[in-house]
């Protein structure tokens, strides 16, 4: 809007957020690489077509930013590992793609846990990743540098993935709001993979219409990737204006609320509600075996990421740093069958979930993370069993969901008495990011938002 009223233009706003970059970059290592130049030479063909009166998109000349995995032509793509240092792509992720064709300015590529394996943001390699709310505090991993970016103003939304919580752990910690899609509701092509079967890309922004607009960009069908779903794409900006009247939302009477801080209980339930107030039916839920989903997500996660990196883990072991490694390792003895057990179980539940929670309700609402962010030392621990038990606190309530392959929104809902960011849990049936959206923009609009 700022653009069309002639407010401030696209090289403007670019040089702007570039400035804020060079100010606060150095501290907060949000940023693997920065591309100026070529932000600013497309910041001015955008303001060319706005010149000149052609069609424009909602996102035109938008500064954007993308997590270090995802593979755009001219910039590298380490994946936040030294392994990749050298690596050039040959292809664009396509929903990198369609955003540029959509007019977004691309900005750079951001920093992330080593090949995604950490939910904290510590990089040995290009830096630890700091809390813009509060230095010495984590950003959340592994989109550790999309969320830090946001949530400073170093980027206006950025591109994360989420496996077991990637998106929504640093959207958590940083106070933005992330959505972790339907599995399949966006293409992966040219993104680094993970887990084949858990793997999803989506955006990370302020608030949730910019998140919306973004969404709206890269969902859908995609003939390069097979488990792209064909579904129709909802319009996700005329949705969320129809607001939470109405709306079912479950609350969970078990799992989510153990094991909380007393700051993130009470800032929960407030915002549930909130979302009562304004409407919605809150119906408590009894959830099937969540603690058998969460371990078997983490099985089978820990088995695929050993398949897709384990050449470079037995070939190249001195590049990669030993926690990283420690937990790509794992995979390795883990048998055959047991992964294979775990897939069965794993959709036996993903079907009692669909018979028992979302036939009787239209979203879940629950802390997205126990507490507000650790510090980068009380996380920083070794390669053995208490990394492993860290690594379960910080991914309790994300990684489940993952497993249901259902859209998951981390929402901020107020702040901690030390000042850094409190967040809500949106979960909805599977392609049902329409109804998050619309519970999301409601409490927004009656809250006025966090940042």
């Amino acid at each position: 809007m700022a653009y069309r009223e002639g407010r401030t233009s696209p090289p403007e706003a670019v040089e702007q957020v570039l400035g804020l970059i060079a100010s606060l970059d150095p501290k907060l290592h949000a940023y693997i690489t920065l591309d100026g130049e070529g932000a600013l030479r497309t910041a001015r063909e955008a303001e060319a077509r706005f010149r000149e009166g052609r069609p424009l998109g909602p996102l035109d000349g938008i500064p954007l930013a993308y997590k270090d995995l995802c593979f755009i032509l001219g910039l590298p793509a380490t994946c936040g590992s030294l392994v990749y240092r050298d690596f050039e792509p040959r292809a664009e992720c396509t929903a990198v793609h369609r955003l540029r064709a959509a007019g977004v300015v691309t900005l750079g590529k951001l920093n992330m846990a080593e090949l995604a394996l950490g939910p904290t943001g510590h990089n040995m390699h290009f830096g630890d990743v700091q809390n813009p709310w509060k230095s010495g505090h984590i950003a959340g991993g592994s989109s550790s540098g999309s969320g830090a970016a946001v949530a400073a103003g170093l980027a206006l939304g950025a591109l994360g993935s989420d496996t077991g919580g990637s998106i929504r752990l640093p959207s958590a910690f940083c106070g933005v709001v992330g959505l972790k899609p339907t599995w399949g509701r966006v293409s992966r092509v040219g993104a680094m993979p993970l887990s084949w079967s858990m793997d999803c890309l989506g955006p990370m922004t302020r608030t949730a219409e910019d998140n919306a607009l973004i969404m709206q960009t890269i969902a859908g069908y995609d003939p390069a990737d097979a488990t792209t779903s064909r579904l129709p794409v909802p319009d996700y900006l005329s949705e969320m204006q129809k607001g939470a009247e109405g709306l079912r939302v479950g609350l969970p009477e078990n799992f989510f609320f153990d094991a909380v801080s007393e700051e993130t209980e009470r800032a929960v339930r407030e915002a549930i509600g909130v979302l009562e107030k304004l409407g919605a039916d809150i119906v408590p839920v009894k959830l099937p075996a969540p603690e058998v989903l969460d371990a078997l997500t983490n099985l089978i996660t820990k088995c695929e990421a050993a398949s897709i990196h384990g050449q470079v883990a037995r070939e190249r072991p001195g590049e990669i740093t030993p926690q990283v490694l420690a937990r790509m390792e794992t995979g390795f003895h883990i048998p055959a069958h047991e992964y294979l057990d775990a897939l069965r179980l794993r959709a036996r539940l993903v079907k009692k979930y669909g018979e028992e929670v979302f036939s009787k309700v239209d979203a879940l609402a629950a802390p997205a993370v126990p507490f507000s962010a650790p510090t980068l030392e009380e996380t920083g621990v070794g390669a053995g069993e208490e990394m492993s038990e860290m690594i379960t606190r910080l991914t309790r309530f994300t990684r489940m969901v993952s497993g249901l392959g259902a859209p998951a929104m981390s929402l901020p809902c107020g702040f901690s008495s030390g000042g850094l960011p409190l967040a809500l849990q949106l979960i909805g049936a599977p392609f049902r990011e329409d109804i998050l959206y619309r519970l999301a923009y409601a409490y927004e609009c009656e809250t006025g938002g966090q940042s």
